[in-house]
């Protein structure tokens, strides 16, 4: 409870006001009767009437609102590291259980002055001026794919330490956004190439007849990296000279990247540039960036919604050999099939 003793000064007085104006003002108004009384009488009637000035001009519920959204859309914009414009905002907003509209957003984040971190200028680090040979465009810039594991896209690019260059190769499903595979060294050479398409291959076990889609680099072109890709029955594909739109999935990448992240650093080393970008792939960008292509969810997560609807329709698939002879003698020969190759999959069978 407020007592006269509260009152002995005019700060502490001060604090008053803005206790009665949160809570709601004093407990009775024979209360606030006398400690207005005791204030006037101690500092003038300027105080007093300050707080019935604060009283009439309290906050209304909508900017009470407003103040606690802040806070919820400042926490939202630092745990998205600055990247989320307004409509990729609202839906992590939404997520954690916030409902608010996209105007009312866009509006609280100018007041906030919050921005999404600036685009910086991107360079290509192709070589094509070489002999070696090149393979056709079966791509075709057709870069709408209808599951995973269909068209993979690569390239390489480069970040600058006081050490030195540090090359990044990496390797881009197109379905699901997903960085598959991705290699980092001081030297842009094929085995660099070759260890981010193992990488791919090994976490991915991607079916033969993917299309994987290059530039004309002589680290895509040459004999060992082609190797790999026919030991692994992927088609091999490759831009136009010339023409990066060819491989644009990858080049988008190769901008988020250095865009939200790297352009904002100076390495020391290029083991300080490492553990950025490694941490950067493989903790925000596949698992928690959402990406407005997908319907503004993450990579993994579409990735997941892929393989629970192919293991759905499996098991529909099997229910329906257990009770349909003519299905069952399909299967028969699918099994026999897949023994000598290994390439049949119930899926394959469901039109019959």
């Amino acid at each position: 409870m407020i007592t006269e003793r509260d009152c002995v000064s005019r700060s502490r007085w001060t604090a008053v006001i803005d206790w009665a104006v949160t809570t709601g003002g004093f407990n009775s108004e024979t209360v606030q009767d006398v400690m207005l009384g005791a204030v006037e009488r101690r500092f003038g009637n300027d105080l007093r009437s300050g707080y019935y000035d604060r009283v009439q001009h309290a906050p209304s519920d909508r900017k009470q609102s407003d103040e606690r959204l802040k806070l919820e859309i400042k926490v939202a914009h630092i745990r998205t590291r600055e990247t989320y414009g307004t409509r990729r905002l609202q839906t992590e907003l939404e997520d954690n259980g916030i409902i608010v509209g996209r105007d009312r957003l866009a509006r609280l984040r100018k007041e906030l002055r919050l921005h999404c971190k600036q685009k910086r200028k991107f360079r290509a680090t192709t070589n094509s001026d070489h002999n070696l040979p090149v393979t056709p465009n079966l791509l075709n810039q057709n870069f709408t794919p209808t599951a995973p594991n269909q068209v993979w896209v690569a390239d390489i690019t480069y970040v600058a330490t006081r050490e030195g260059w540090l090359y990044l190769a990496g390797v881009k499903d197109v379905y699901t956004c997903e960085i598959v595979g991705y290699a980092m060294g001081e030297r842009m050479t094929k085995e660099l190439t070759g260890k981010a398409l193992f990488m791919a291959l090994r976490s991915q076990r991607p079916p033969a007849g993917l299309i994987h889609h290059t530039d004309r680099g002589s680290q895509y072109c040459a004999y060992d990296y082609r190797v790999i890709q026919e030991q692994s029955g992927l088609k091999t594909s490759m831009s136009r000279k010339g023409n990066c739109y060819d491989n644009a999935p990858m080049e988008s990448f190769w901008g988020t990247l250095k865009n939200e992240s790297l352009s904002h650093y100076r390495f020391k080393s290029r083991d300080e540039a490492i553990s950025v970008i490694r941490e950067y792939i493989e903790i925000f960008y596949n698992r928690q960036r959402r990406h407005s292509r997908l319907g503004n969810i993450s990579p993994a997560a579409q990735g997941k919604i892929s393989s629970d609807g192919c293991l759905k329709k499996e098991q529909m698939v099997v229910s329906a050999i257990a009770s349909t002879p003519q299905l069952k003698k399909y299967h028969q020969m699918a099994v026999l099939k897949k023994r000598t190759n290994g390439s049949v999959r119930y899926c394959q069978y469901t039109s019959h």
